[in-house]
């Protein structure tokens, strides 16, 4: 029996974290949208990144165990998105021993998603796909998960990559995809990091390098940068055309910092992959959303530094007295509580 194309949220930002009860909160919006899949891997996590041979405290696990029960409970596909710095570089006995031990307390969670991400690392070794391939094959040996999911070193078309994480060896992604098995799937953001647009042709590219279809890691309506962190993107997913959707093999959007607002760009994933949905009438106080309404292009377009103090202090008189709690995060916004900080990067 054939898996549907997996659909929903890739929590992979950087910077500020959810809180627990966003992340079970996105449970029952993904059932009412129509989406099937949640992906836990924030870059805040120093304990699936820098710290990856380390446990998580008590605390932790616990909230875990029960945000995959409520994944579980809802009939969604969740799971973790594992980032094991740098491995690739020194994949000895001892750390291929630690990584085992990592996936088997991963295992503990019953998740039917399992992702190794190796984005945002130093890439320029010339053996990099070989020693991936090594790593993800041993995952896919010791890992419970119903499937397994991979991000590339170099996950999109976009040179900046190349800029930050040194040059791409030789057939990266040629060699990637003849040596993992054709049931794994591996991310793609498109011709850019952030793409604006993404047509069939552009999906069709990559899946020739890769031999076989990308599950798109779509970095819309993420704002973590150090500009991007001063707008809000708020309107629905769009820029993706409705023939790119039978070329993909899943389909996940990584969302804002802010939890609750990230609901309303959200429904454009919904659309695109034909879903009826709930309207955002449904998840939003109607107060709310007849100011958003007005203040929609000051927040996506304006933005944090075309606003003056006078025009902020008067934005945060507007949504302090509102009572939907999605208000609560432009107020903070709005104050610089989600200012960007260059220390998320090194965690």
């Amino acid at each position: 029996m054939s898996r549907p194309l997996l659909t929903g949220v890739v929590e992979g930002f950087y910077g500020r974290q959810w809180d627990w009860s966003v992340r079970r909160a996105y449970a029952t919006f993904l059932q009412t949208q129509g989406l099937n899949s949640y992906l836990y891997c924030p870059k805040g996590d120093p304990f699936l990144r820098k710290r990856w041979r380390e446990d998580w405290p008590s605390d932790q696990l616990a909230e875990l165990g029960r945000l995959a029960e409520t994944y579980r409970d809802a009939g969604l596909y969740w799971g973790v998105g594992l980032s094991p710095y740098a491995l690739y570089q020194d994949y000895s006995e001892s750390a291929r021993e630690a990584l085992r031990a990592k996936i088997e307390r991963i295992n503990q969670f019953d998740g039917a998603l399992l992702a190794i991400l190796f984005d945002d690392m130093p890439g320029d070794c010339p053996s990099l796909a070989e020693r991936q391939v090594q790593i993800v094959l041993d995952v896919r040996e010791w890992s419970s998960a119903e499937q397994l999911l991979v991000c590339p070193t170099y996950y999109s078309f976009d040179p900046v990559l190349e800029r930050f994480f040194g040059a791409r060896p030789a057939h990266y992604w040629e060699d990637l995809g003849r040596e993992l098995p054709s049931e794994i799937g591996v991310f793609w953001t498109g011709n850019a990091v952030c793409s604006d647009a993404i047509t069939a042709a552009d999906v069709s590219a990559i899946s020739q390098s890769l031999g076989r279809p990308p599950v798109l890691w779509d970095n819309y309506p993420v704002n973590d940068g150090e500009k991007a962190c001063g707008k809000l993107n708020l309107a629905p997913l769009s820029g993706r055309s409705p023939d790119l959707v039978g070329e993909l093999a899943g389909h996940f959007c990584n969302p804002m910092n802010q939890g609750l607002l990230s609901r309303l760009p959200l429904t454009g994933l919904a659309s695109l992959h034909g879903s009826d949905g709930r309207p955002v009438e449904d998840y939003f106080d109607a107060d709310f959303l007849r100011q958003l309404e007005l203040d929609l292009e000051c927040f996506q377009q304006t933005g944090l530094e075309g606003l003056s103090e006078s025009e902020r202090a008067e934005l945060v008189k507007k949504y302090t007295v509102l009572a939907e709690p999605a208000a609560a995060e432009i107020v903070a916004w709005l104050r610089g509580e989600y200012a960007f900080d260059p220390a998320c990067l090194t965690g």
